[in-house]
């Protein structure tokens, strides 16, 4: 049980006081922050009204002339909603959180390239050190390497469609609660993995693309 700093009523944690809508200042799990049933499959609409309509409720300037405790309780609160928004708005972010929530992080499992994508990343890779090479020594060579990189960007993107597609499936199963805890992290590590090295190389890719308009 917590106590209201204004009101002083006792109750549940919560980011706001059930009593008198003052922030109790109090540490939660981002989707209690945000009043959010614990579940992976969230429609971003929702994350975005809930997020913008609390921030609205205990933003510090409505609390300006209130006594210090409120102050810092509307403070507290408010760090902990922005950071319970950003944790929870990108579905990668999302999974990696559910991870740590059950005692597991991503990074345990993330130190090598993800096999199913290996191939793919150096072969990118490859052409990625090509192209910077082409830049400075042969432009029309280097044109020709930026023409195969766009396929092979949009290539990426439609694999990183099908694994966004896959973290959807998996966000599913887990809230239905009717498969193995233990096969759905595993599955969802590999396919947040697969994503995260997608989100680099295809940086990568657009920095190498960059470079080449820029040449």
């Amino acid at each position: 049980m917590v106590e209201c700093p204004s009101c002083g009523r006792r109750q549940e944690p919560r980011l706001i006081c059930e009593t008198c809508a003052t922030p109790l200042g109090v540490e939660l799990d981002c989707f209690a922050a945000l009043g959010l049933p614990k579940k992976l499959a969230i429609e971003p609409g929702a994350i975005e009204r809930v997020y913008h309509e609390l921030s609205r409720r205990i933003h510090p300037d409505r609390y300006a002339q209130a006594p210090v405790r409120v102050r810092d309780a509307s403070l507290r609160s408010t760090a902990l909603l922005t950071r319970s928004y950003r944790t929870l708005r990108d579905p990668l972010d999302r999974g990696k959180y559910w991870l740590e929530l059950r005692g597991e992080k991503l990074s345990d499992d993330n130190k090598q390239v993800p096999p199913e994508i290996a191939e793919t990343v150096f072969e990118v890779q490859e052409h990625l050190a090509d192209l910077r090479e082409a830049i400075r020594a042969d432009p029309a060579r280097a044109r020709a390497l930026g023409d195969e990189l766009e396929t092979r960007r949009a290539a990426l993107q439609t694999m990183m469609n099908d694994y966004q597609i896959a973290l959807g499936g998996n966000f599913v199963l887990w809230d239905l609660g009717r498969s193995n805890a233990k096969d759905l992290a595993a599955e969802l590590k590999l396919i947040l993995s697969n994503i995260a090295y997608l989100r680099t190389l295809m940086r990568d890719v657009d920095l190498g693309l960059g470079s080449l308009k820029a040449a």
